[in-house]
C-alpha cells in the first residue's frame, strides 16, 4: 500500500477533517478514561497496534474538564496501550512537545490513509510509474526522492475529502474548499520534479516534471 503522505501532513493544514468533520467509517480506535503523562497516553483496555495505528497518525483528545480539545500527532506507538503523542512538530526529528494535561480522557484516532492511497495512484498513473500504470518499467523505488511528492498528495487527500464532505452536506462552502486544495494540487504537480534512477545505483537517469521527461544522463 503506497502513500506519499501521512495524517499529521493534514492536520497541519485542516486540523478540522479530524474534529467535526472526521470520516466516522474510518476511525481505526477511541475509548474513554485515558491519563496524559506528559507526551505519554495510556489506555489500559486499548490495543493500538491490532487497530493499524501507526506513527504519523492524529489523535484527537478532549478532557472532561475542557482543558484539553484537540488534534495532537502521533509519534510513535509504543505498546498495544501506549502511545507517545505530541504538538504538531515542525520537523519529525524534533522532540515530542507535550499536548495541556488534562483528566478523564476521551480520544479518537481516524485516518485518511485510503484517500492517501488513492491519490498516491493517481500521482503514479499521471507520471506514469507503477502502480498507478502497471505496464510501467518504472516503479516508486526508482524515485530518488518520494518526499517531494508529500505536499501534493496532501492537497490530493484533502481536495478529496471537503469534495466528499460538500456533496454530504450540500455545502458551498465546503466545496469551495475543494476547489481551492483541488488547484493547489494541480499546480503543485506540475512544478513537481521526480528524480528517476533506472539503474538503481543512486545516480538519475531522468527528471519528470508535471509528467514531462527530460534525459539528465548520456
Amino acid at each position: 500500500m503506497v502513500r506519499f503522505s501521512n495524517d499529521v501532513d493534514i492536520l497541519k493544514y485542516e486540523p478540522i477533517l479530524f474534529g467535526e468533520l472526521h470520516l466516522s467509517w474510518q476511525v481505526l480506535a477511541s475509548g474513554k478514561g485515558a491519563t496524559l503523562d506528559g507526551t505519554t497516553l495510556t489506555d489500559a483496555a486499548a490495543d493500538f497496534v491490532n487497530s493499524r495505528v501507526e506513527a504519523g497518525g492524529v489523535v484527537h483528545l478532549k478532557s472532561a474538564d475542557g482543558a484539553l480539545d484537540g488534534a495532537y500527532e502521533i509519534v510513535s506507538v509504543d505498546s498495544a496501550t501506549e502511545l507517545t503523542v505530541s504538538v504538531v512538530r515542525a520537523d519529525v526529528a524534533d522532540d515530542a512537545v507535550a499536548p495541556p494535561q488534562g483528566s478523564d480522557i476521551s480520544y479518537r484516532i481516524s485516518t485518511f490513509a485510503p484517500q492517501a492511497t488513492e491519490a498516491a495512484r493517481e500521482l503514479t498513473e499521471h507520471f506514469g510509474l507503477r502502480p498507478g500504470d502497471p505496464g510501467s518499467e518504472i516503479g516508486i523505488e526508482n524515485i530518488l526522492d518520494t518526499d517531494v511528492l508529500r505536499r501534493v498528495s496532501t492537497f490530493s487527500v484533502i481536495a478529496r475529502v471537503f469534495a466528499m464532505w460538500a456533496g454530504h452536506c450540500d455545502s458551498e462552502g465546503l466545496w469551495s474548499k475543494s476547489v481551492h486544495y483541488r488547484q493547489l494540487f494541480e499546480k503543485a504537480r506540475q512544478r513537481c520534479r521526480l528524480t528517476i534512477d533506472l539503474g538503481r545505483d543512486g545516480v538519475p537517469d531522468t527528471v519528470r516534471i508535471g509528467g514531462a521527461i527530460k534525459l539528465v544522463r548520456d
